[in-house]
């Protein structure tokens, strides 16, 4: 690779990567994504190389291994552009077939289509809901990128708003541009990043820090990982856009231990740049210098924080510290340090070569632009979703998720990862942002989105979000540390059906000491669970106390299970299946299940054949008594002698 010298030499090398791509059609795979890899679409990627060069292809038709597609759960994806017809699910054994009744023969493999709820098969990528009703102005570029390939992103318009700015900007303007368009933080807070960046570059001090924070700790979000994985340039791109605007030359790329493959795929982005001169000193012969350095997180989810991660960069333990002097003015060394997160910063090129006008243009009155969304649980089309922000919570479940699987009723929507809120039915035509979300007891945070149906328990869902937090919390203020580990105890002894009078209003007045108590967001926002659940679903916190009773039959403590006598047909399925054999009966005899050696796993329910519905699961009401000894079926008549 030549070092680009100037914006004109960038502009002719994309030009010359365009003129070399020769082939009429090519094929994206989703095999440099984890979702992708996790179901062999690596292997699938071989296949289409060799199966091309066999049937003498090469060179009229590419194939590209792309990062994250959107769709996981249907992965592998192949999609042949530029039809954009879109086969999920695809086998490397069937690779032969597409090759050769789709690129030679011009015919379709139906069976690979998507098939709609009304079993309608639906061709083209654009066409298939989940991706209809999306605005994938950020994620989209994924399916046309390798993210080992440079070159990918330069004939893509890559790093034109990088030149834009050095020459035709100054760094006042690209700040003033930044404000204009109200771009908002996508890690959480939604705090304005241009106010964010003009507080660094007014700090004192010569050197000033900008990092990217890849941390992404929240359970089921991983919306950043797929961004660096698929398109780390853009994330760089903005990057020294942003160290310009705000007098930086030096930055930090906090990736998380559990992301190696973005560790990998950023690691050949930033040598790649460097060798195109984008990167390092005198770049594009603008005089501006600026390098950056990737430091790998131990895994903590309190390193998400904005002060513990700049500490953890320092080589200290990822612990907060107080706020009354911001990170943007004493961060990393006591210097400026300008923190967003990977979306944040791969919005800033959009921004920069569409005007901030257009980005403006998008999204409600104070939530501009598209959010990239994690939608994740009992919702049947799962995955990574780009959506303007004010989509409504229902059109993002049910027209893009496909609504609930297995036609179970919707119960409630967790956003804003563990420290969240949950959403009710009543409240699923709110648009989404920042605004909205927080009105009703939840946040945006980095974009989760985890859908419950009606087997869900409420009390048992804030147990579980508060487990993870009491683990996660740093220990270092008593607020925090105490505070959730007693809310936690409370939440074990409802779900353990030793509930008793006031436990929802001491978990209440707990919360509010953790709320405004705790040194940083991890403790802050804590008692979102606690608060949204209480506000929404305090029915079931009450029939669990007063009652004993777990409607959603999820809480061990507060069910039975129970084999009626007059549907036994001592078929022995549910005997033989029971992993601690708590059920005694036998050919011919009525089953019994003891209650004393039931660990209520539920195998007995799941494998009783559907048409004798001889077990049934209690919560909260006496157990039957037990038939009398060797009481037997008489299979004749179906009743009991």
């Amino acid at each position: 690779m030549a070092q680009l010298k100037s914006p004109a030499e960038l502009a002719r090398t994309r030009q010359q990567i365009i003129s070399r791509r020769t082939e009429k059609r090519y094929i994206a795979i989703n095999a440099s994504g984890t979702c992708g890899l996790a179901y062999g679409s690596d292997q699938v990627f071989q296949a289409f190389v060799a199966e091309i060069e066999r049937q003498g292809l090469t060179g009229q038709v590419g194939v590209r291994a792309t990062g994250c597609l959107g769709f996981c759960e249907n992965s592998p994806i192949v999609i042949i552009f530029p039809e954009e017809i879109c086969y999920l699910g695809v086998k490397p054994e069937d690779v032969p077939e597409i090759v050769s009744r789709t690129l030679v023969g011009k015919k379709l493999v139906n069976r690979l289509l998507y098939k709609d709820g009304n079993g309608k098969k639906i061709v083209h990528e654009g066409e298939i809901p989940f991706y209809k009703h999306q605005s994938r102005i950020v994620f989209g570029n994924n399916r046309f990128i390798d993210p080992k390939s440079i070159d990918d992103y330069i004939a893509l318009g890559g790093y034109s708003a990088l030149a834009k700015a050095l020459f035709e900007m100054s760094p006042e303007e690209v700040l003033e541009t930044v404000k204009r368009a109200n771009l908002r933080g996508r890690g959480g807070g939604g705090f304005p990043t241009g106010i964010k960046w003009q507080t660094t570059r007014n700090a004192p001090g010569e050197i000033k820090y900008v990092i990217v924070n890849a941390d992404e700790g929240d359970p089921g979000a991983y919306m950043d990982r797929s961004l660096l994985e698929g398109n780390p340039h853009s994330v760089l791109e903005g990057l020294i856009i942003g160290a310009y605007a705000i007098g930086s030359h030096e930055g930090y790329i906090y990736v998380r231990q559990e992301y190696p493959l973005a560790v990998e795929n950023l690691s050949v982005a930033l040598n790649q740049a460097r060798e195109y001169g984008l990167l390092g000193e005198n770049i594009l012969g603008s005089r501006f210098n600026f390098d950056v350095t990737i430091h790998r997180g131990a895994g903590a989810f309190v390193s998400g924080e904005s002060s513990a991660l700049m500490t953890a960069i320092e080589g200290k333990v990822g612990e907060p510290r107080p706020k009354y002097v911001r990170t943007a003015v004493s961060g990393i060394r006591e210097m400026p340090s300008n923190l967003n997160n990977v979306e944040t910063w791969a919005n800033v090129p959009l921004i920069i070569n569409q005007g901030a006008d257009w980005f403006a243009s998008i999204g409600t009155e104070g939530s501009k632009g598209t959010k990239i969304f994690s939608l994740v649980g009992k919702v049947n089309n799962t995955g990574l979703v780009e959506v303007p922000m004010g989509m409504t919570l229902r059109e993002i479940i049910h027209d893009i998720g496909g609504g609930i699987r297995q036609g179970k009723k919707f119960k409630a929507v967790q956003t804003g990862g563990p420290s969240g809120g949950c959403i009710p039915e009543s409240l699923l035509d709110i648009p989404v942002d920042f605004d909205e979300l927080a009105k009703v007891g939840s946040m945006m945070g980095y974009g989760g989105m985890i859908v419950m149906d009606e087997d869900a328990c409420m009390v048992d869902v804030t147990r579980y979000f508060l487990n993870f937090l009491a683990e996660e919390s740093c220990g270092k203020c008593v607020p925090c540390r105490e505070g959730i580990r007693q809310m936690l105890h409370i939440l074990n002894r409802i779900c353990e059906g030793e509930g008793k009078a006031g436990d929802i209003e001491l978990l209440e007045e707990l919360s509010e000491v953790v709320r405004d108590a705790s040194l940083c967001a991890l403790g802050t926002t804590a008692p979102n669970p606690v608060f949204s659940t209480i506000r929404y679903f305090r029915d079931e916190y009450e029939a669990h106390i007063k009652e004993r009773r777990c409607h959603a039959g999820v809480c061990k403590a507060l069910i039975a299970y129970y084999i009626l006598p007059e549907r036994c047909q001592a078929c022995m399925i549910c005997l033989r299946e029971c992993p601690v054999e708590a059920i005694t009966g036998g050919k011919n005899v009525v089953h019994v299940i003891d209650q004393d050696k039931c660990t209520k796993c539920g195998t007995c329910l799941e494998v009783c054949p559907s048409r004798f519905t001889a077990v049934v699961r209690l919560s909260g009401e006496p157990v039957p008594p037990a038939p009398p000894p060797k009481t037997e079926v008489v299979r004749s008549k179906g009743a009991q002698k």
